[in-house]
C-alpha cells in the first residue's frame, strides 16, 4: 500500500495529500503562499480531516447500530485510518478506505469510502463517494473539516468575513459538552454577511444546521478571498480556537448527537441511511482569488 505523500499541481496551485485519513496536508499557490493551515500541534494538529461514519461527538463516546455498540471518538475513524492510493496523475489523486476487521469491530458494515482531490487552474475540488457493500441499510454521517489560513496571504491586518451566496441569516446552534442541544440562537449573519472575530469561537464552533446554502466566500471583499461551493452538504460549521491563525470551513451531512439522545447513529441529526448496494457522493470546491 502506498504510504508516501502525494503531490498534485495545476498551473497556479499545488496540493499535498496524505494516505493517512486521505487528508490534504497543504494547498499552496505558485508564489509559495499557503492557503491551508499547516497543522501546528500547539494549536490543532488537524489540517483537513475526513469525518466518517459520524460527525462530532457521540454520547459518552459510544455509538450504536441496532444491538451493536462500540466506543467511537469524535468525528469517527476515517481520519485516523490508512487509505489506499488507487489513482494518481499530475493534477489529481484518489484514495480508498475499505472495511476491515478493525473497522467492523467499531462499525459493523462492509463499505467503501473513496476520496478524490483534483486541481484545475486556481480551483481545488474534493469529493467523497461512499458505497454500502453490505446487505442491509447503513446509517452514517459524513463531513469535511478543512482549515484555512486566517488571515489569508496578502490580507494580514484586514478584517475577514464570511458571505453566504444565498444572502441568508441561518439560525445558530452551539454545542454543550460536545453534544447538540435543541435550542437555537439568533443568526450572527446580517443579509448573509458575518464579520469574523476570535471571540465568536469562545463557545466552540458556530454551527448552522440549515439555511447556509451551497456556497460562500471567505476573506476580504475586494481583496484576497476563497470562494466555496458545496454538493449534498446541508450543514455548515465554522470553527477555530480563539487566537489561532486558521478558520475551519466545514460542510457536513450529519452533526453531533443531540443532548439526551441514544447512541444510535440513525437518530443523529441529518444522518443518512444508505440502502444495500447503493452509493452517495459529497463534494466541495474552492477557488482562490488572491
Amino acid at each position: 500500500m502506498e504510504t508516501d505523500l502525494i503531490r498534485i499541481e495545476s498551473a497556479t496551485l499545488t496540493a499535498i495529500v496524505s494516505p493517512l485519513g486521505a487528508e490534504m496536508q497543504s494547498l499552496r499557490t505558485a508564489s509559495g503562499a499557503d492557503l491551508l493551515w499547516h497543522g501546528d500541534p500547539d494549536w490543532w494538529s488537524g489540517r483537513a480531516p475526513i469525518l466518517f461514519p459520524i460527525v462530532g461527538k457521540a454520547p459518552g463516546d459510544r455509538i450504536a447500530v441496532g444491538d451493536h455498540e462500540a466506543q467511537m471518538r469524535q468525528h469517527g475513524f476515517a481520519r485516523r485510518s490508512l487509505f489506499e492510493l488507487v489513482a494518481h496523475d499530475s493534477d489529481s489523486c484518489r484514495h480508498v478506505l475499505r472495511d476491515s476487521a478493525e473497522t467492523r469491530a467499531l462499525y459493523p458494515f462492509a463499505f467503501e469510502l473513496a476520496v478524490s482531490h483534483a486541481l484545475a487552474d486556481d480551483t481545488l475540488s474534493v469529493s467523497a463517494e461512499i458505497a454500502n457493500r453490505d446487505n442491509r441499510p447503513m446509517p452514517f454521517g459524513f463531513g469535511f473539516h478543512p482549515a484555512f489560513a486566517w488571515p489569508l496571504p496578502g490580507a494580514e491586518g484586514m478584517p475577514h468575513e464570511i458571505r453566504l451566496d444565498n444572502g441568508a441569516e441561518p439560525q445558530l446552534a452551539r454545542l454543550r459538552d460536545g453534544l447538540l442541544p435543541p435550542d437555537r440562537h439568533p443568526s450572527p449573519f446580517s443579509a448573509g454577511r458575518l464579520i469574523l472575530a476570535p471571540e465568536q469561537f469562545e463557545a466552540d464552533a458556530m454551527i448552522f444546521p440549515e439555511g447556509a446554502g451551497s456556497g460562500l466566500r471567505y476573506g476580504v471583499p475586494g481583496g484576497p478571498e476563497l470562494a466555496f461551493s458545496f454538493e449534498n452538504l446541508p450543514n455548515l460549521a465554522l470553527w477555530t480556537i480563539p487566537g489561532a491563525p486558521y478558520l475551519c470551513v466545514e460542510p457536513w451531512h450529519g452533526m453531533a448527537a443531540q443532548t439526551g439522545a441514544s447512541p444510535q447513529i440513525a437518530e443523529r441529526p441529518f444522518s443518512l441511511s444508505l440502502a444495500a448496494g447503493d452509493s452517495v457522493r459529497f463534494a466541495w470546491r474552492v477557488t482562490a482569488h488572491l
